[in-house]
């Protein structure tokens, strides 16, 4: 009972977005490569791993340049210079250059790093994307350009449908160019 009940969750949750959604933050990645920038993906703990994930695909899979900010190295020094709120604020500032697009995944939308992150993209003018859950009037959740929100408290709900989407969107492209070749 306990698995049915749970994969309904999430079934469920990854069949309220609607198609034009993930299409519109295909959009926003594809215009970005064909300006030969890249993808930016930024999440604490389960989210980080799924920005690590997603990087990974986004490289070798779609042949898109991307990035995370998983690296303990940049993490422990920015936070320890500018405090945790301020590590990927400060990374971004590094990292980052105009016209990049940076995906923000929080599955609360309320991680003041993650917020503080989308703030400084925002003022170097970056295209963002935000991922987020639990409530709906988080302040993640009308940081973005594009701004994808599960209607879920749970965390293992709200990351796997987070993962799915963004697999999806990777997918999406693989395909995409696959057509573009015959």
């Amino acid at each position: 009972m306990f698995f049915d009940n749970y994969f309904k969750k999430i079934s469920n949750s990854l069949s309220l977005i609607k198609p034009i959604e993930l299409e519109g933050l295909t959009g926003i990645v594809v215009n970005a490569v064909s300006k030969n920038k890249k993808i930016i993906l930024v999440g604490n703990g389960g989210s980080a791993a799924i920005a690590s994930h997603l990087t990974v695909d986004f490289i070798n899979a779609a042949k898109i340049k991307a990035l995370n900010f998983t690296d303990s190295g940049i993490i422990t020094c920015f936070a320890n210079d500018y405090g945790y709120e301020n590590w990927v604020a400060k990374a971004l500032e590094c990292y980052a250059d105009a016209g990049d697009v940076v995906v923000f995944i929080s599955s609360s939308g309320q991680s003041a790093n993650i917020i503080n992150g989308a703030k400084t993209a925002k003022e170097m003018g970056l295209s963002t994307i935000t991922l987020s859950g639990f409530l709906k009037n988080n302040p993640l959740r009308v940081m973005g350009d594009l701004n994808l929100w599960v209607d879920s408290k749970e965390y293992n709900i709200v990351e796997m449908t987070h993962h799915i989407w963004l697999l999806s969107v990777v997918d999406y492209i693989i395909e995409k160019n696959k057509v573009k070749k015959v």
